[in-house]
This record gives C-alpha cells, structure tokens and sequence, in this order.
C-alpha cells in the first residue's frame, strides 16, 4: 500500500492516515450526482462524521520526525 501511495498521500500527508475532509466529499458526491448515481438533492454531509479522523495518525512514523 506504500508503495502505490494509497496510505501516506493527499490529505494523509498532512491530517494523517484515513485522513477525510468535507470537501472530499462533496467533491465525490458531485462527481456521482452528475454520473446519475445520486439524487441532486441529497444532502451528503449526513452520511459521514470527521469526529474520528484527522488526528494526525501515523505522523509520528514519517521519515525525519
């Protein structure tokens, strides 16, 4: 996972690992309403919290820290 940039890259390299943030997913679900695969009115921001994430997790494990 490393290696292909999956865990430390994004917004992991600054929030940490499993790093989200609203605006991801507004992007995304932009992106699948106009794919028509969610309605224009749903309202996104209820189908996620960011209580558990963004916590710097895994920070401490980069190279030079």
């Amino acid at each position: 996972m490393k290696e292909y940039g999956i865990v430390d890259s994004g917004d992991a390299l600054k929030l940490g690992i499993g790093a989200m943030t609203a605006a991801r997913w507004k992007d995304f679900a932009d992106t699948m309403v106009k794919a028509g695969v969610y309605p224009a009115h749903l309202d996104v921001s209820k189908a996620y919290t960011l209580q558990f994430v963004n916590k710097g997790h895994g920070m401490n494990l980069k190279r030079g820290n």
